[in-house]
């Protein structure tokens, strides 16, 4: 079947939202040819989704795309903190919290910061930068069917405007379908987890009032806890676009028919204390709260990414975030393999490093949606039970303590209790302000297309060398590079940086040693000595990442994907 295919393309994506746009652009800043399919006819209109944490904004930043999603989310910018009150009549109610960042301190982790964008802004940034980059992007183009075989998968496509189908042949599928996968389904492969939580109906309306009765209160949410009228209201423009969540029980036998534009209207009234205020319902949609993981990842040559991996409860905006991240894991992983830098069993990482981030952050957001008392959620005993705390080693400082890593330790949780970042195997590599050819840079900005060695200037130990020389031999792409101070030094610290800045004690190693960072900015290997052969010590390290054994990385490269 697949020799008689429309199309052959090395990778093809199922879902043109969030992640399945940012599966398309890392894979186009990665050079590997794709096309993406959706259902829709177009990018979201429904402004959801719009929490969007540090470690997607550094994706973003790499990407290319920073200062477009900064433009699309100005309207949002000056919005900080979640207030809940019974009404906002008077002054009543508390902080849940006030600003993300109290104090600036986020600065010591992170070259950029937390965005307030929502998704039906972000989407079409995300659109225009996978195009640009030459994505095939097909919206109102439905997969109806795939196989998968040895060497690659067969989809059948409808386009939904002309009816017609076409075939497709990939290498590799990657669903980022939704919640309610078709694809998943189709594997046969289950979830776990204590499943739906609670449920709402999203309503936009109009309000030119409502501004007056809100003031200088610019908050990202509002939890309104009349008994009567509980809800959550989200400003779009803080002007006279808002956005109201309204509970729904269906489990009472609430149907979607009962909440009328008239019922909506009262609701939104009487939520914000205020029964003059002027309601134009403009759109609803209902959407349903969960906490579910899938019990795999992949099966044979399809991925899951995204809400078809994972449920959460919107509290702390953590599901887009995962689901983003998981896009960027993978994207670098499938180039290698395409490539032929790195052999199949890679692949594999993808399930054993971001599956228990799904898991531990799962249950961080049903716990965050129980501190909170989000609107309509009475959580079942045991549900949001996992322990309070801050959020920032939740979307910065989990790890991987297992997958393509080397010396992360096995034991270690997955979201540590606080933040360290210091260059531990398994963990996004320390963040630090250099100079490279006079222009300022993080060390975030290093990573994306290859692995990079980071080695000391002049106390070299000969680590730079054999990454060049090991680039060149083996087609492994991996750059090389000698911080410090005088002229060895390929990126310099940055002039306000103090004296006693030392890249080698903030990544945990030595003037002797090395550090080997990952395309997606995790540390992969480290050494804090020298070695009497660093060329063959650096060289086993990437065979055993890479999985780069027996001869399969050979017959990738000779064009058999399936290696030996």
């Amino acid at each position: 079947m697949h020799h008689k295919a429309d199309h052959r393309v090395p990778v093809l994506i199922v879902g043109g939202s969030l992640v399945g746009l940012s599966m398309s652009l890392f894979l186009g800043r990665l050079g590997v040819r794709h096309m993406l399919v959706e259902r829709h006819s177009g990018t979201s209109h429904h402004p959801r989704g719009r929490g969007n944490n540090v470690r997607t904004m550094e994706l973003f930043r790499v990407a290319g795309v920073e200062p477009d999603i900064h433009t699309a989310a100005s309207l949002l910018a000056e919005n900080h903190g979640i207030l809940q009150t019974p009404t906002l009549v008077g002054d009543a109610g508390e902080w849940l919290f006030k600003h993300i960042d109290p104090g600036g301190g986020l600065a010591r982790f992170s070259p950029t910061g937390w965005c307030l964008c929502s998704q039906n802004d972000l989407e079409p940034v995300l659109l225009d930068g996978a195009r640009a980059l030459g994505g095939d992007l097909r919206y109102f183009h439905e997969m109806e069917s795939f196989e998968q075989d040895a060497e690659g998968v067969t989809a059948v496509v409808r386009d939904r405007n002309t009816e017609e189908r076409y075939t497709v042949r990939a290498d590799y599928l990657v669903a980022a379908d939704g919640p309610r996968s078709p694809v998943r389904g189709r594997l046969g492969i289950g979830q776990s987890g204590p499943g739906e939580l609670f449920a709402n109906v999203s309503v936009t309306f109009r309000s030119k009032l409502l501004a007056d009765v809100v003031g200088d209160r610019r908050f990202i949410c509002c939890y309104l806890t009349d008994p009567e009228a509980d809800g959550a209201l989200l400003p779009v423009d803080n002007k006279e676009r808002w956005v109201f969540h309204a509970p729904w029980h269906p489990e009472l036998g609430e149907t979607l028919d009962e909440f009328t534009e008239d019922r909506l209207a009262r609701h939104i009234r009487r939520a914000v204390g205020s029964p003059d205020i002027d309601v134009e319902i403009t759109g609803k949609a209902s959407w349903r709260a969960a906490e579910r993981v899938a019990d795999r990842y992949l099966d044979g040559r399809v991925f899951l990414a995204g809400d078809s991996a994972h449920e959460m409860s919107p509290t702390g905006a953590f599901g887009s975030n995962t689901g983003i991240q998981d896009a960027h894991n993978l994207a670098w992983k499938l180039a290698a393999v395409l490539d032929g830098w790195a052999g199949p069993g890679l692949l594999e990482t993808y399930d054993t490093e971001r599956r228990p981030v799904a898991l531990a952050t799962s249950a961080r957001a049903s716990a965050r949606s129980v501190e909170h008392s989000h609107p309509g959620f009475a959580p079942a005993p045991g549900v949001g039970a996992d322990r309070r705390g801050g959020i920032l080693n939740v979307v910065l400082g989990y790890r991987y303590p297992a997958g393509a890593v080397i010396g992360a330790d096995p034991d270690q949780p997955v979201v540590p209790d606080g933040m360290d970042l210091t260059g531990q195997p398994g963990t996004r590599a320390p963040h630090m302000w250099l100079r490279r050819d006079g222009r300022k840079l993080s060390t975030i900005d290093l990573y994306e297309s290859s692995l990079v060695l980071l080695s000391d200037a002049p106390d070299d130990a000969g680590w730079h060398d054999a990454a060049r020389r090991i680039a060149v031999r083996d087609g492994v792409r991996l750059d090389a590079y000698r911080v410090g101070q005088g002229p060895d030094a390929d990126l310099t610290y940055a002039t306000y940086a103090t004296e006693d800045a030392d890249w080698a004690r903030l990544h945990g190693t030595t003037p002797d040693g090395a550090v080997l960072v990952r395309p997606d900015g995790y540390v992969a290997w480290r050494t804090s000595a020298a070695s009497p052969d660093p060329e063959a010590t650096l060289r086993e390290a990437l065979r055993t990442l890479l999985h780069r054994d027996c001869c399969g990385w050979r017959c990738i490269r000779a064009g058999w994907p399936r290696g030996c």
